[in-house]
């Protein structure tokens, strides 16, 4: 959601799909926004959005005919704008291998511990030196493979580490080293991204991202650091993905940080 109101407002045409259609976490952001806007009277913007309806069952028949039409909803979108944003689901389903075949660039968030390192990676549990790759990291591959076949370039492949902390720490340097030598292996770019901040939780109800005017997150609210650092996080994203010459700085961020710090 981030990226895709960064994109809208360095003014590119943005298309959303979720297709998580369970948990729907992308489709009530949207919608937060939008019902945000209105009864705030703000011109926020937003995407142009859709949750892909999957059909139970997991057949070759399903299967294709859902590949089909996903397939087709990306390229229609693909005419109409200039980027379109897919917010894959967490667990495993017949349309993540093909959506990840799909991608130019794909950006893997990652909670800071070893827990969430295990879906990319096995560790050595004397010496957390890097072992193998796990389930996630095998269906990248599968990907990749897949866009080999047709003659595609591979995608950008970006892992971002998310909720950092931000004090240092045993944990965050051992996950940090482990990602650093799994990267070599797998050709993935290692991004320290968005720190723990409550800032982003708070962002969620009203569907505002780091990079809305802190104004609209409250009546009378004046911008604080936290703000500020959260959209400095999400430029320096923009920019680790190839994106941040479309990100415009606004000046009036940086003055109200420097006012409120």
């Amino acid at each position: 959601m981030h990226v895709a109101i960064a994109l809208i407002k360095a003014g590119q045409r943005v298309a959303t799909i979720d297709l998580d259609n369970k948990q729907k976490t992308l489709t009530h952001y949207v919608e937060n926004r939008r019902d945000w806007a209105r009864e705030a009277s703000l011109e926020l913007g937003g995407p142009t959005h859709m949750c892909f309806e999957t059909v139970n069952g997991r057949t070759s028949e399903v299967e294709t005919l859902g590949r089909s039409a996903l397939a087709e909803i990306v390229e229609r979108l693909s005419r109409s704008h200039d980027f379109v944003v897919v917010d894959s689901p967490g667990h495993d389903t017949y349309l993540t291998t093909f959506t990840h075949s799909l991608a130019n660039t794909l950006i893997t968030p990652l909670n800071d511990s070893f827990l969430d390192f295990d879906v990319l990676g096995t560790v050595d549990p004397n010496d957390f030196k890097v072992t193998g790759i796990s389930h996630y990291s095998e269906m990248v591959e599968e990907a990749r493979r897949a866009r080999s076949t047709h003659d595609q370039p591979t995608f950008e492949w970006v892992v971002l580490r998310n909720r950092l902390s931000t004090l240092g720490s045993r944990n965050k340097r051992l996950v940090g080293e482990a990602l650093s030598e799994l990267s070599k292996t797998l050709n993935f770019r290692l991004v320290d991204g968005l720190a723990e901040r409550v800032i982003f939780r708070e962002f969620y109800p009203r569907g505002l991202t780091a990079m809305d005017d802190i104004s609209q997150l409250a009546s009378g609210a004046k911008p604080t650091m936290s703000h500020v650092t959260a959209r400095l996080e999400m430029e320096r994203l923009m920019t680790a993905i190839m994106l941040g010459h479309l990100v415009a700085r606004s000046p009036e961020t940086f003055d109200a940080g420097r006012n409120a710090a």
